[in-house]
C-alpha cells in the first residue's frame, strides 16, 4: 500500500513499535503496570486518524496535480503537432519529424497508461509518468520552436 504521509506513518510506526516494547517488558512482570502504556495507545489511535486523513488530503492534492499535468501534457502534444506542420521538411527535416512524431505518439500512450493508473489511485507512479511524459513534452516543443525560429530566419535572409 501506497503511503502519502510518509514522516507522519513513519512516527506512527516508532510510536507503535516504543510501546509494544514497553507492554512486552510489562508482561514479564508479576505486576506489570499497562495504565501509562494505555494512555500511549490512545496517543497512537489518535496519531494514526492523523497520518490517515493527511494521506487522503495528499492523495487528492496528488490527483488534482496529476490531472492539471495531463490536461497540460495532452495541450503540449496539440501544439506540438501544430509546430510539426509547421517545420520545415526536406532530407534530414522529415526524417526528425517522423522521429518527433514517434516521440508524441510514445507521450499519448503514457497518458492512456498514466490515466489507467489514476484510476486504480496508484497516484505515486501516475506522478512519475505523468512528470516524465510533460518533461519530454516541454523539450519536444523547444527543439520544434527553435527549429522553425531558425528556419524563418534563414528564409528571410535568402529573400533580402
Amino acid at each position: 500500500s501506497e503511503v502519502y504521509a510518509v514522516q507522519e506513518y513513519l512516527a506512527l510506526e516508532d510510536s507503535m513499535r516504543s510501546t509494544m516494547e514497553a507492554i512486552e517488558e510489562q508482561k514479564t512482570k508479576f505486576f506489570g503496570n499497562y495504565t501509562d502504556l494505555k494512555n500511549q495507545l490512545g496517543g497512537i489511535t489518535a496519531l494514526a486518524a492523523e497520518v490517515k486523513m493527511k494521506s487522503e488530503t495528499r492523495k487528492e492534492e496528488l490527483k488534482q496535480q496529476i490531472q492539471s499535468d495531463l490536461a497540460e501534457v495532452k495541450e503540449l502534444i496539440a501544439a506540438n503537432k501544430q509546430l510539426i506542420s509547421e517545420a520545415p521538411t526536406g532530407k534530414e527535416g522529415t526524417t526528425a519529424l517522423l522521429a518527433i512524431s514517434g516521440e508524441l505518439n510514445a507521450i499519448e500512450a503514457t497518458i492512456d497508461k498514466t490515466s489507467e493508473l489514476i484510476e486504480k489511485n496508484d497516484f505515486l507512479t501516475s506522478q512519475d509518468q505523468i512528470n516524465a511524459a510533460k518533461e519530454k513534452a516541454l523539450a519536444i516543443n523547444t527543439e520544434l520552436q527553435e527549429v522553425i525560429t531558425k528556419y524563418k530566419a534563414n528564409t528571410k535572409t535568402k529573400k533580402g
